[in-house]
């Protein structure tokens, strides 16, 4: 059913802010850090506004212009596409012999893929140093089937060791031919047309010459109305029928340029187009890339790579519906056609306009599609040319002035790695286009969700997965912790294991929280209010210094966008807190007697569950809100975590200090080995050690001995069972250690 422009464009509003209210609601339950007052869409009429003055800004600078060329189109959706939206997918083919005549007489074969294409052929080429065919440069081949005669050519493009060495040239087959065409001065013989099928023609006038124009016209009109593909099998049956062809096809797989979203290889078809121009901009551009920090940096070579590669300028009009037109009319002449060389603009305080429903200025509105009226471009652009405005959309350029220096350019644009070719690109093209500045400082590039079996999700494979089941499986902070895992640059398989390790973690938070909380209760208000100089003892401030070094690790981490490593090194240390320090300080935190040693393992206890939390916040942001709600909410600023200035290495100043070796290691390796002999031998963690001998140089025996009282307690032994032995320790470790536990408990 034909549904009209505006319709079908307010049908889409409807399915898109239908889909904005689920997807708000989602991102709401995953707690993305954003200011919903600022929400935007790049159709609405604030967009679209700065879209169209972007065009009119390039076309006042010469960086745009309109003509009628071959263009890359998709014969499905039946519209231009641009160099950046097309990918190679590797399909079966084949190689056909076809023999050509040569006027003078005699014969030559060429290996082509595309049979089908040969009534389109202009000419026939071969490199120029090709011995085999300069005696051939500069008289005429005879085209099987369609008896045509072309020049036989020679050109650098034509590659001596693909085929035969001698290749024809059609109106087209790929870009190689249409630059050729463009350089060459020769005919125009389009046969495919924008659905896909062959064209009506007859044989006989230009540019259709032939030397047996019935017999030609007889051929083509079998292969009239074919597509493509139908076309190729045809014309194959018809070389065969004519003893054109040189024995059998030779079965390949050869890449075959597709549009990113289609099923149809692509067609080059002669269609009126806008472009934007990049070819003769390639080198600024790559300068541009090289003023903007890429994470990871190796990024930037994709980037620099796309550039160098560029072969056509970009084209930014679409034959669709829905999208931002073009702000632009055209005379229509007494006879009835669009004068498309005098292109009527609409003036920047009009804007935005739609040309099929807004009257050209100097016109009314029955003047349309008149003889001597106008008429309104009918096309809309490329989705890149708005979404490339991202940074002054936000910014309000050209409608803000103040507010644009303040935000532009901006620091950092997050994106996966498949569109930088696309969003990443344009967005750069446009800030130096219109102001040669960088659209902003950093550009963070992810990777893709692959699925179980390591390959890319996506909807036309049906193996995506959305998030609301995992939500409510797993809660908004396991989902987040899987995420935060995955590092920059990385694609990132979905493994519910990670989910559940994530789930656990907060688990493990909510729980170590409450002992923590528990502890510094029983020490009253003070407790909370215990600063780093009462961390006295050899273990607490080790452990003080190791928090220290992870606040200046993780930031720095999150400083350089590595957001993986903030969180691997803030998880170890919080496992390592759980596991080791609290067992370590247990005993010495319950004491009943409100002594230093108490103090300063509240102190030390309290200090740390402040600063896991603050590290953890960015990516738990639900575990750790709700704990820290319970003690360390404050006015103001204070009353979030997501607030709260973020942990600071000089919160831990005056506890560090700085030793040789670390007291903290080393109660954690004599404890640790206790553990283990203690679940060898199928005891519980509190039966009592009746020995210790512990074997190490002396170094590392004085460090130990700092913190001796807390591994003994934690260890369930008496001083007078341990026994430290000067000696040589196992290669890796400070010492060696045999325990012999009590006879009873």
């Amino acid at each position: 059913e034909e549904v009209s422009r505006q319709n079908f464009t307010e049908a889409c509003e409807l399915v898109t802010q239908e889909d904005e209210v689920a997807f708000e609601e989602l991102w709401r339950h995953l707690g993305l850090s954003v200011d919903w007052t600022l929400l935007y869409a790049t159709i609405n009429e604030h967009c679209r506004r700065l879209a169209q003055l972007s065009f009119l800004d390039l076309m006042n600078k010469g960086e745009v212009y309109q003509t009628l060329a071959p263009t890359a189109w998709d014969v499905d959706d039946r519209t231009a596409i641009a160099q950046a939206e097309t990918e190679d997918r590797e399909c079966p083919g084949s190689y056909h012999d076809i023999r050509f005549g040569i006027e003078e007489g005699g014969s030559f074969v060429i290996s082509t893929t595309r049979p089908e294409l040969l009534g389109a052929c202009i000419a026939v080429v071969a490199h120029p140093d090709d011995e085999r065919y300069q005696p051939l440069f500069g008289k005429n081949a005879i085209i099987p089937i369609f008896h045509a005669p072309v020049p036989i050519l020679p050109t650098e493009h034509a590659d001596r060791e693909k085929g035969t060495g001698i290749l024809m040239v059609c109106t087209f087959g790929d870009q190689m031919d249409v630059e050729f065409w463009k350089q060459s001065g020769l005919p125009l013989k389009q046969l495919i047309g924008r659905d896909g099928r062959m064209l009506p023609l007859r044989y006989g006038e230009p540019p259709y010459e032939s030397r047996d124009p019935e017999r030609a016209s007889a051929a083509y009109a079998e292969l009239e109305g074919l597509t493509v593909k139908q076309a190729q099998k045809k014309m194959v049956e018809l070389l065969a029928q004519d003893g054109s062809v040189e024995g059998d096809p030779r079965p390949i797989q050869h890449p075959v340029k597709f549009y990113e979203r289609g099923t149809r290889p692509l067609e080059f078809v002669p269609t009126r187009q806008w472009f934007v121009r990049l070819l003769e901009h390639k080198d600024a551009l790559v300068e541009q890339g090289r003023k903007i920090e890429w994470h990871p940096p190796y990024m930037r070579s994709r980037y620099q790579n796309w550039v160098e590669g560029l072969n056509q300028d970009w084209c930014i009009s679409r034959q669709r519906y829905n999208g931002v037109p073009f702000p632009v009319w055209y005379p229509v002449s007494s006879d009835g056609e669009p004068d498309y060389q005098r292109p009527i603009f609409a003036a920047p305080e009009r804007l935005p306009v739609d040309p099929l429903t807004d009257t050209a200025p100097g016109y009314e509105e029955s003047q349309r599609d008149k003889p001597n009226g106008f008429c309104g471009d009918p096309d809309v652009m490329d989705t890149w040319a708005s979404s490339s405005l991202t940074p002054q959309i936000i910014s309000h350029w050209k409608l803000g002035p103040e507010r644009h220096r303040t935000l532009f350019p901006m620091d950092v644009r997050p994106q996966s790695h498949e569109i930088i070719r696309t969003w990443a690109f344009y967005t750069i093209v446009k800030a130096w286009m219109h102001e040669k500045e960088i659209p902003w400082r950093h550009v963070l590039i992810s990777g893709w969700i692959l699925d179980p079996d390591r390959k890319k999700m996506s909807k036309s494979k049906s193996n995506v997965i959305t998030p609301e089941g995992m939500l409510d499986e797993y809660s908004a902070d396991a989902v987040r912790y899987w995420a935060a895992r995955a590092r920059l640059g990385a694609d990132t398989a979905f493994d519910p294991k990670v989910f559940k390790i994530g789930r656990r973690l907060c688990t493990k938070i909510f729980n170590a929280s409450r002992f923590v909380l528990l502890q510094l209760d029983r020490g009253g208000e003070e407790a909370y209010r215990l600063r780093p100089t009462e961390i006295v003892e050899p273990l607490d401030r080790a452990f003080a210094a190791r928090l220290r070094a992870l606040v200046e690790r993780a930031g720095a981490a999150l400083e350089g966008f590595d957001y993986a490593a903030a969180l691997q090194a803030t998880e170890e240390a919080f496992w390592e807190f759980c596991d080791d320090y609290v067992e370590l300080v247990k005993v010495r935190s319950y004491s009943e007697e409100d002594c230093p040693g108490r103090r300063s393992a509240h102190a030390t206890l309290g200090l740390a569950l402040r600063t896991f939390l603050r590290l953890f916040a960015p990516v738990l942001p639900y575990v750790t809100e709700e704990v820290w709600s319970w003690r360390f909410e404050g006015e103001g600023r204070l009353r979030s975590i997501h607030t709260t200035p973020w942990p600071s290495p000089e919160e831990t100043a005056d506890a560090v200090t700085s030793t040789g070796a670390d007291p903290f290691v080393c109660a954690v390796e004599v404890l640790r080995k206790v553990r283990a002999t203690k679940t060898q031998s199928k005891r519980s963690l509190r039966w009592p050690v009746s020995a210790i001998e512990v074997v190490g140089p002396e170094r590392d025996r004085r460090t130990l001995e700092q913190v001796l009282p807390d591994v003994l307690q934690a260890g369930v032994a008496e001083a007078r069972a341990v026994r430290l032995v000067d000696g040589p320790a196992p290669e890796g470790e400070r010492f060696s250690v045999q325990v012999q536990l009590a006879e009873e408990s």
